[in-house]
């Protein structure tokens, strides 16, 4: 018997909230997070990001996890998912064999899903890219396909680059990769990267002009000075 262990799902982030981390770059919520929150190793597939015209994959985390290799699991998850939760999907950072691919990926788009995350490999680079279905995030590629034979968890904690995600979690990726933001933080955080999102705006123009402040950098050096 293939074991699946479902845990109780985590309602998800609303919409509003959802909609402007979408306007945000992971690099500015991220050091809004302590610089803790991001994702090592995971990026998204080819062009596939390109019909968001620089927005941000935002969603609600719908955690799985399978066995490198499986996708036995993820099949269950697909048909599990809400609208507009993300697949966060733990395969154990292992690329030998594909936990999707294209079809699989049609799919989700048909779920309603809003993309998917893996950190393991998934295959049809040219679909997934070419075809703009909906974001995939992956560690690697392998043409090779998936086993289906489980076991899993859904709804449990998982690793993904590096990272623990919780079901629930706020999920925000771009071409720089993952940001996760704890529900309980989020409304806080938000505002406090949108300050940062729009004091960077001003900072081509005031590079420009030369009033970028750069007087911070030797306080913070102890300068020793060497003779050749």
């Amino acid at each position: 018997m293939n074991i699946l262990r479902l845990y109780r799902e985590k309602p998800q982030i609303e919409k509003v909230l959802v909609e402007r981390y979408s306007k945000l770059p992971t690099p500015n919520i991220c050091d809004c997070l302590e610089r803790s929150y991001g994702s090592v190793g995971i990026f998204p597939v080819g062009n596939c990001l390109v019909p968001l015209e620089g927005r941000s994959m935002a969603g609600t985390a719908f955690t799985v996890k399978t066995r490198p290799g499986d996708n036995l699991i993820v099949h269950k998850a697909l048909d599990l998912a809400r609208p507009g939760d993300i697949l966060v999907i733990d395969a154990r950072g292992d690329i030998t064999n594909a936990i999707l691919g294209e079809l699989m990926t049609w799919y989700a788009k048909h779920q309603g899903i809003a993309g998917i995350v893996v950190d393991g490999a998934v295959r049809d680079f040219h679909g997934i890219s070419e075809n703009h279905i909906i974001p995939v995030f992956a560690r690697g590629l392998s043409h090779q396909g998936p086993f289906k034979s489980g076991p899993g968890e859904i709804h449990g904690e998982v690793q993904i680059g590096g990272m623990t995600v919780h079901d629930g979690d706020l999920i925000v990726g771009d071409y720089d990769g993952i940001v996760v933001i704890p529900p309980d933080r989020a409304a806080k955080i938000i505002q406090e990267a949108e300050t940062v999102s729009q004091k960077e705006l001003l900072v081509p123009q005031a590079i420009k002009e030369g009033r970028w402040d750069r007087t911070w950098i030797d306080p913070m050096l102890k300068i020793v000075e060497v003779d050749q």
